[in-house]
């Protein structure tokens, strides 16, 4: 996986400590594990917990690394969908306008 540095780019002069918690230790540290579960199953479990909480600006990101960590369309589709009864309706309809953005 890529080094991440968005939290450095965006909040390293104004939040120096959770810039840092953020690329060290969060993707540094947490998401490099590979070996007990892949970037792609972190992608899918991180996807559907943002989805779950509304948290759509994060999601849009997420989304995007989910992509690059293998994820599919039809994977997060059924994703979405299954999420949609337990998440709530309109949680799914704002993040399958996110997907379709990335997706297609």
């Amino acid at each position: 996986m890529k080094k991440q540095t968005a939290g450095r780019e965006r909040l390293g002069d104004f939040a120096p400590k959770f810039a840092e918690l953020n690329d060290d230790v969060l993707f540094g540290e947490v998401w490099s594990r590979e070996d007990r579960l892949s970037p792609r199953d972190r992608s899918m479990i991180t996807c559907a917990s943002l989805m779950s909480q509304g948290l759509f600006p994060q999601l849009e990101s997420h989304m995007k690394i989910a992509k690059q960590n293998g994820v599919t369309k039809d994977e997060m589709v059924e994703l979405i969908t299954h999420l949609a009864f337990y998440a709530g309706w309109p949680k799914a309809w704002s993040a399958f306008n996110l997907a379709k953005e990335i997706f297609d």
